[in-house]
């Protein structure tokens, strides 16, 4: 069965996908996410901490993505999901309980390794799954649509996140475990694709899967693209996200907002937040028909990081820019989804997307360091400031070397 396009009119989407969109909508981010520095800053971190602690996440990200696609290639993409999503539930419960810097580094050691499990399997199943169904050119218009889903819930999450914020600072961190639980449940009935069952990957050896991972960085239209998106653009766009909060805080009070307001107004603000992103990603696969994904990749890296030099000089355009970036983020991380995977093969799929996501947890390591130090020296503002910098002085310098993006995906 060809999944619906616009040539074809609107029909129902399959099963399968639809059971895609549902645990797509469990993944429960939101209700923490508006509050998590805050969380971490009321336990008495530092940011130079907090920036330590993202580190290990990253650092265990670089360390176990390949055996974990690799584990997803051997034993299945539903399974690896499966496991890593009730790892991640757990691991949410251990925070919201936790007391000490150690303790959160433990869980996020634990939190890491659950996404892990989940970063390659989750878009090689689907590619996989669409191409049972003939339609992996459909991949951006589902995964989008899947991306969509996950925002529009997210953004009554951001809700009620901060108003549970607003009476204990842990209480969105359980409530996102148990619906993340609800994901699990998701998946337990989610079949596994014919095109993963009819390869040989349950016989796929780690030295071949290297091999493999090997090929495909070495790939001519691949390699500039690592680097421009996986490396570069990923990295800085990611101390967006880390920063957003403090600098929300910082200037919203001096808007004359009270500070006892902050962590509910901060939860309206995500929820705006994610109703952008959401309405960008539902229409993924009209923005990749009229732009193009070269022109996308060609002119977005330029815009943030213009964004980024010019909310340090005028600091109340950070709460456009924020709102900018995440509308963005999502829709381009389908588009760089959706240009790897027509450009790799089945055998492996999954330890070589874990791969690109290791290379991109690698790169952001110095990125977070080095801004965590910035921030607590001059200013979070004045640290993406300089990643702004950075990705515009960067971006031109790959685009000298080679086109990143050489031709759209079909």
């Amino acid at each position: 069965m060809r999944l619906p396009s616009r040539a074809d009119g609107w029909q129902r989407p399959s099963e399968q996908v639809l059971k895609y969109y549902a645990y797509k909508a469990t993944k429960a981010v939101e209700f923490y996410r508006p509050v998590m520095y805050l969380f971490f800053l009321a336990q008495g971190l530092s940011f130079t901490q907090i920036v330590v602690l993202e580190a290990i996440y990253n650092l265990t990200t670089v360390l176990g993505e390949i055996p974990t696609g690799y584990v997803g290639d051997r034993v299945g993409r539903r399974n690896s999901l499966l496991f890593g999503t009730v790892l991640i539930a757990v691991t949410l419960v251990g925070i919201g309980l936790a007391e000490s810097f150690w303790a959160f580094a433990i869980l996020y050691v634990c939190w890491s390794s659950g996404y892990n499990f989940r970063s390659g399997s989750e878009d090689a199943w689907l590619y996989d799954t669409l191409t049972d169904e003939l339609s992996e050119d459909e991949f951006a218009h589902v995964r989008g649509r899947g991306e969509a889903a996950a925002l529009a819930v997210g953004a009554g999450a951001a809700v009620a996140g901060g108003y549970l914020a607003s009476v204990d600072l842990s209480y969105p961190w359980f409530v996102a475990a148990a619906v993340t639980g609800v994901g699990a449940l998701v998946l337990v009935t989610v079949e596994e694709s014919s095109t993963y069952e009819e390869s040989d990957a349950d016989q796929l050896g780690f030295r071949r899967t290297i091999e493999i991972v090997r090929e495909v960085v070495a790939k001519r239209d691949l390699r500039a693209f690592l680097l421009y998106y996986y490396v570069l653009y990923a990295a800085v766009t990611y101390l967006v996200f880390v920063f957003l909060q403090p600098i929300f805080e910082t200037v919203v009070v001096d808007l004359g907002v009270a500070s006892g307001d902050v962590e509910a107004l901060i939860g309206w603000f995500y929820a705006a937040y994610n109703i952008v992103g959401a309405g960008l990603s539902y229409f993924t696969g009209t923005i990749k028909r009229v732009v193009g994904v070269r022109t996308w990749f060609a002119v977005l890296p330029f815009l943030v990081g213009t964004a980024l030099l010019a909310m340090y000089a005028v600091p109340v355009l950070a709460l456009p820019t924020f709102l900018f970036a995440r509308g963005l983020a999502d829709v381009t991380r389908t588009f760089a989804g959706q240009y790897v995977n027509d450009r790799i093969d089945t055998l492996g799929r999954a330890t070589v997307l874990s791969a690109l996501a290791m290379v991109s947890g690698l790169a952001v390591i110095p990125f977070q360091l080095g801004s965590g130090v910035i921030s607590d020296a001059v200013s979070p503002l004045f640290a993406l400031a300089v990643g702004g910098a950075a990705l515009v002085v960067g971006s031109a310098v790959i685009r000298l070397w080679e086109s990143p993006v050489r031709t759209d995906p079909v």
